[in-house]
């Protein structure tokens, strides 16, 4: 991972309060992204799009 991608991370897990767990959890779901992109590290559109899915979830929790 680079370090914008890094930085972007970063940024939003302390804006929207996340906790380690979730860092860990935006960094899987943006590596098997990365996987599927077929990018062989994680770049800052692979991370947006795991945050995103993280908003998602926890939008539509019950």
């Amino acid at each position: 991972m680079d370090e914008a991608s890094r930085q972007l991370l970063e940024t939003a897990i302390n804006k929207l309060g996340l906790s380690a767990r979730a860092y860990t959890r935006i960094l899987k779901v943006a590596r098997t992204i990365a996987d599927l992109d077929g990018a062989e590290h994680i770049q800052s559109p692979h991370i947006s799009e795991a945050i995103q899915y993280r908003s998602l979830d926890r939008q539509f929790r019950f």
